[in-house]
């Protein structure tokens, strides 16, 4: 390039590389201007120009086949459902797919890029053999341990029972051929989910294995797929992986059974004090009220108890540590669990605070509210008389649906930042905000709502029917507990030693101060 000249690029116009035009001298009566205008590009314009290229070479390498990434051949034995739909899963994302079966006619369920072998020959085309067949059909194998020697075997296999067998199926498979690599994987993902694609609730695939290499041949098989492989470590991990599909709502179990179980007591709470004590003192048939004001009480008692159980392990839990003057021993495994479940706890709150809206809303319409209405206005007019407003009562009915309204409200705010798809798009103070924050303000809420629902009736003796209160005053005990301690411990004097307890201070530290001085040095 011509001294004196920076940011331009100069090719001969003869030249249709740009990159690799020799510089051309400047005659003496050729002007500068005259020599950049029919030989250079200016700044811009190349960059233009490159952009341009690269866009375009872009394009073209995209269309044109990698033929530098070709991947390995891969065998599969067995040639059902989800043989079949993982085979071709594989030949969709660019693996050569090779199937082993005892049958080799090739079937129209086949994939048409597939090849159907013997076991002996398909094993012998491909160093990766995904066992697709039931572990009662292993036996055969046995016969293929030379072939299979050194080669990867991916058990997928699941079982019809938890810990069906001494041994998972992946280790039993190694105790079969001793000589091959067997890896753990894709027992958790369904044909099903395979073929149609729809793999958003099934994306993760926990892999084990006991050698290193082989278990990275399958994690990066898993990946092609467009799965997200999950390494659980050796092949120890099967027994456990093997399990996780045959698991029924694991963390929903506590909370359904707890729900069911209220729901079954105060049931016979209520119809004890709502259907059999009229019949037997007054002779009113109240059995009706079975289909919609028994449940319309029940509900919203579940709901606030289920809530408060939400927000009670972690005050149990602030208090053991502020007993225990750390944070580094561990829990009661029934609080660890209860923890564990606290989500599920409060969705299955909402799902009964819901049910207790729509209830509430269809209250209008019934037969028996029209009929009392109607009774009421017919007495009234033959009496001549008319019912003064009476403003206390206004006030707690305005004021027991208003509390109502904003419990449910935020109550519903808290169900959706629970889910995955809300709750990954905060970050973790936006999080604790609103699960805590929020959370501790919708039982106040809720609570209150009942407090004022009972209004003066929590001093009424007629609201005592066989010494029985009200089902709505049982409801009111643990929510009151976890406020007045959650209260309690927003004291300075407990608050700040907590917060320096989950800080990592301790009260009795392990090491002595010359310890820590010598462990913090060697950190640094």
């Amino acid at each position: 390039m011509p001294a004196g000249l920076p940011g331009f690029v100069c090719s001969a116009s003869s030249n249709k590389n740009p990159a690799a035009a020799p510089e051309v001298p400047l005659a003496p009566s050729q002007t500068a201007s005259h020599w950049l205008g029919k030989h250079c590009l200016a700044w811009g314009d190349y960059r233009r120009l490159s952009a341009q290229m690269n866009k375009n070479s872009y394009n073209i390498m995209a269309l044109a086949p990698n033929t530098s990434n070709k991947r390995e051949t891969v065998c599969i034995f067995g040639t059902g459902d989800f043989g079949r739909a993982l085979g071709h899963k594989l030949i969709q994302s660019g693996y050569p797919v090779v199937f082993g079966s005892r049958n080799t006619q090739t079937s129209s369920l086949i994939p048409k890029d597939a090849e159907v072998l013997s076991h002996t020959e398909a094993a012998q085309k491909a160093a990766i053999i995904i066992i697709a067949i039931q572990r009662q059909h292993y036996s055969f194998l046995t016969s293929l341990a030379e072939i299979l020697h050194g080669k990867v075997l991916v058990d997928v296999s699941n079982n019809l029972k938890i810990n069906q067998y001494p041994e998972s199926n992946a280790e039993y498979l190694a105790q079969l051929v001793p000589g091959a690599k067997v890896v753990k994987a894709f027992n958790t993902v369904s044909a099903w989910a395979l073929q149609s694609g729809t793999l958003d609730a099934s994306r993760q695939v926990f892999v084990c294995g006991d050698d290193m290499e082989a278990k990275q041949m399958v994690m990066d098989i898993v990946r092609a797929l467009g799965l997200t492989p999950l390494d659980q470590g050796s092949l120890l991990a099967a027994q456990e992986i093997e399990n996780y599909p045959l698991q029924l709502f694991p963390l929903w179990k506590f909370p359904i059974l707890l729900s069911l179980g209220l729901v079954a007591f105060f049931f016979f709470y209520s119809l004890i004090r709502d259907v059999i004590y009229p019949y037997v003192y007054e002779s009113e048939d109240f059995s009706f009220f079975i289909a919609i004001s028994i449940p319309n009480q029940i509900c919203p008692i579940v709901a606030l108890i289920l809530l408060a159980l939400v927000y009670l392990p972690g005050v149990l839990a602030a208090i053991i540590q502020l007993y225990r003057g750390t944070k580094y021993s561990r829990f009661p495994d029934w609080l660890d669990k209860w923890m564990l479940c606290r989500k599920q706890l409060g969705l299955v709150a909402l799902a009964f605070a819901f049910l207790h809206v729509l209830y509430t809303l269809v209250i209008p319409i019934r037969s028996f509210m029209r009929w009392r209405t109607s009774n009421q206005i017919l007495s009234l007019a033959l009496k001549n008389e008319t019912e003064p407003l009476n403003m206390t009562n206004a006030w707690l009915s305005d004021s027991y649906l208003a509390l109502g309204i904003l419990g449910f409200s935020l109550f519903f705010l808290l169900g959706i930042t629970s889910l995955p798809s809300v709750s990954n798009n905060v970050n973790w103070r936006e999080f604790r905000f609103v699960q805590s924050k929020l959370g501790y303000l919708t039982l106040i809420l809720c609570t209150a709502h009942t407090l004022v629902y009972g209004g003066n009736r929590f001093l009424s003796p007629s609201s005592y029917r066989w010494y029985l209160p009200n089902a709505y005053m049982l409801s009111l005990i643990v929510p009151c507990i976890v406020l007045v301690v959650k209260f309690v411990l927003i004291f300075p004097c407990l608050d700040k030693p907590l917060t320096r307890i989950r800080q990592g201070w301790e009260r009795n530290p392990q090491y002595s101060d010359r310890s820590n001085y010598i462990i913090n040095k060697s950190a640094v």
